[in-house]
């Protein structure tokens, strides 16, 4: 017998309000984790995986210029969900499992990385229109 998700309206302050009890959300959540990874397995060949890396240091000037303008939101952009952001010292050992096609000189550079492997990257931060942009069409140029 299935059964069917019951709720009991309420009224406050003249809002109505719908309550669901614990086990039914929790149930919605499974049901919900289930469905996703089902999409994901079904979806097909998955691209590599996309990461941002930003190299910076201690001091630089146009990396807090990047933090205090973009840092904020770039992980709530399609960019950020799309390359989410990896950061590293660059007077210090890169992470595991990364490979630059060259040693970073200047800082901040933000290099797009794919499965670990550089594919592109940006020295420098132009400010935040150019930035923006430049990483879309380094996006774009990474895309199958």
């Amino acid at each position: 017998m299935s059964r069917i998700l019951e709720f009991e309206p309420a009224i406050h302050h003249n809002i109505p309000i719908i309550a669901f009890n614990v086990e039914e959300i929790n149930g919605m959540y499974r049901f919900l984790a289930v469905a996703t990874a089902v999409f994901v397995l079904l979806s097909g060949p998955t691209v590599g995986e996309t990461r941002l890396a930003m190299a910076e240091e201690t001091g630089c000037i146009w990396c807090a210029r990047w933090n205090s303008e973009i840092a904020p939101i770039y992980p709530i952009s399609p960019e950020g969900i799309a390359a989410p952001l990896l950061r590293f010292d660059k007077s210090e050992p890169l992470p595991d499992g990364i490979v630059l096609a060259r040693p970073v000189v200047y800082t901040p550079t933000f290099i797009l990385l794919i499965d670990g492997e550089e594919i592109n990257r940006l020295e420098g931060y132009p400010g935040e229109d150019f930035f923006w942009g430049l990483l879309g069409m380094m996006l774009k140029d990474a895309s199958p």
